[in-house]
């Protein structure tokens, strides 16, 4: 072919008539359209198999510490090896999952949507046993690791995939971006209905809790607590029955969620096939662990995301002992969640406007005064929901921005390696078990750190110590993670040039193969 100012080009498609030619250049446009546009039914699908995740985590994450503590009354020393080996071997299938997604082949359902469809009913039955109390008490501790680390497992079949489902719906970075906040705005509401199921069914059926020695020291709970516990005609057996009402709930939201998912979201067969040899496991590690701009994003939000992981795991007993809000505690979490619901349409306007990083620094840092505030000053339920909106505003911001920065990192991957293809589920899967390990070591840590406080369990107060160690998990150790995680930012090199510049090239990269693809049909 002979390319060149007023030369004429060669070619089978010059053989066809013009109006074939031009009706054919009609539909490889409206191919380029389709590819890389998403109609808002489909970011509403996709978003909606986002909620799954969060509903049942945040059911977990707010409640199953005291849960285990409170509930299945289990030595917090017990509890925090479930926490802890639960979260780690959570975090340690999620690269195996990334490496076995990877390695895929495409059937009629997509590369993905196979593993979060035979996932699903597994998961499911596996969430509603970890909220089952054994009658054999030597039994439990067993009980929970098994059931919560196979749901761990499930989960992490659905959730990887879904992941690394983002590269797969459209090639556009723009269409992705919206589709991420689609999906973020979606996954925070998540966390709302699962701590507002958790939190108001079983909020209604508290047990009283159990009057010691301590109490005695403390007339004005006394007086509260005491009449708590004369006046309430709950047993701990209700209590039990309403976790498990409340997880059938969410079982039944689960499956939703996925159907929707499944049945109006189409995986693109051409961003999701693999186009080279399959990489080994080593090889994938050493790819995404190699690649600077991947490591420092990752060690950066793994520092956020564990401050606010603590939080999340000891702010139900931090209002409910030290604040003194028993009562209360499910509200003061369902106003977090609804104030991060709403905010996060701000900030994908604010990372549209200002850039991503900019929205991280300012997202993040928002909640540290705050942070400081709630432990600053004498207890007070004004302040804890006040906190808690503030709280909200930057729990958002830490849900949407990783999703959203996780694909410049892939795209700028790509513009580097442009070679290399099937790695998506791969750099996710290293993210979320990153994150996921964090949590274990948060969760593991900081009920262990209760123990050796001297937490006393279904107690109707703690002693000094607990309370001094609830304030450093939700306060000091947060804002010094945050700081650390920001420093971290400072050094990732992809800012809204690069990025940009990023996404014209890959563009100029998919137009190139289309049209090669285009020639070669022409020729056949």
């Amino acid at each position: 072919m002979v390319k060149g100012e007023g030369a004429e080009q060669y070619s089978a498609s010059n053989l066809l008539p013009k109006k074939t030619r031009s009706q054919d250049g009609i539909k490889i446009a409206k191919r380029r359209d389709e590819s890389g546009r998403l109609s808002v039914c489909s970011k509403l699908c996709y978003a909606i198999g986002g909620a799954p995740y969060q509903i049942t985590g945040s059911a977990l994450g707010f409640f199953l510490q005291i849960y285990l503590l409170d509930v299945a009354q289990l030595d917090p020393f017990y509890a925090s090896i479930i926490l802890f080996v639960g979260r780690a071997w959570d975090a340690v299938t999620d690269p195996t999952v990334g490496f076995l997604v990877s390695r895929s082949r495409w059937t009629r359902c997509g590369r993905m949507m196979p593993w979060i469809l035979i996932s699903t009913p597994f998961a499911v039955l596996a969430y509603f046993l970890i909220w089952y109390v054994p009658q054999v008490e030597q039994w439990k501790v067993l009980w929970y690791l098994i059931f919560y680390c196979l749901f761990q497992s499930l989960q992490t079949c659905f959730h990887v995939p879904y992941s690394a489902l983002t590269m797969f719906i459209s090639t556009d970075q723009k269409e992705r971006d919206s589709a991420t906040a689609y999906r973020m705005t979606v996954e925070v509401l998540g966390t709302v209905v699962g701590t507002a199921i958790q939190g108001q069914i079983v909020g209604g059926a508290i047990a009283p809790c159990l009057p010691g020695d301590l109490d005695v020291l403390d007339n004005s709970n006394t007086t509260l607590l005491g009449s708590d516990v004369n006046i309430s005609h709950i047993s701990l057996d209700d209590t039990k029955r309403a976790y498990l009402i409340a997880s059938a709930v969410i079982c039944v939201m689960y499956v939703l969620c996925a159907a929707v998912l499944f049945l109006g979201v189409r995986e693109q067969e051409e961003c999701g096939r693999l186009k080279t040899e399959p990489m080994s496991f080593f090889e994938g590690m050493r790819m995404v662990m190699g690649y600077g701009p991947y490591v420092k994003l990752v060690m950066g939000f793994l520092f956020t995301s564990l401050a606010f992981m603590l939080l999340e795991g000891n702010f139900a007993l931090f209002i409910s002992y030290t604040m003194g809000f028993r009562n209360d505690f499910q509200n003061i979490l369902l106003v977090i969640m609804l104030s991060g619901t709403l905010s996060i349409p701000f900030w994908q306007w604010f990372l549209t406007r200002f850039g991503k990083k900019t929205a991280v620094y300012i997202g993040i840092m928002w909640a540290v005064p705050f942070m400081i505030l709630i432990v600053c000053i004498e207890s007070s339920l004004i302040v804890a929901y006040v906190v808690s909106v503030a709280a909200g505003v930057s729990v958002a911001a830490a849900f949407l921005l990783p999703w959203s920065m996780l694909p410049d990192v892939v795209d700028d991957f790509k513009v580097k390696n442009p070679d290399s293809s099937g790695h998506e589920a791969i750099f996710y899967s290293f993210y979320v078990f990153f994150t996921k390990f964090a949590s274990g070591i948060s969760l593991g840590i900081s009920t262990l750190s209760l123990d050796f406080a001297g937490y006393v369990t279904r107690s109707c107060s703690q002693p000094d110590a607990v309370n001094l160690t609830l304030k450093v998990l939700v306060s000091a150790a947060p804002v010094v993670l945050i700081f650390l995680g920001l420093l971290i930012f400072k050094t990732y090199p992809i800012d809204e040039e690069r990025r940009q510049g990023n996404r014209k090239l890959l563009q100029e990269m998919r137009d190139s193969n289309q049209d090669s693809d285009t020639e070669l049909g022409s020729v056949v």
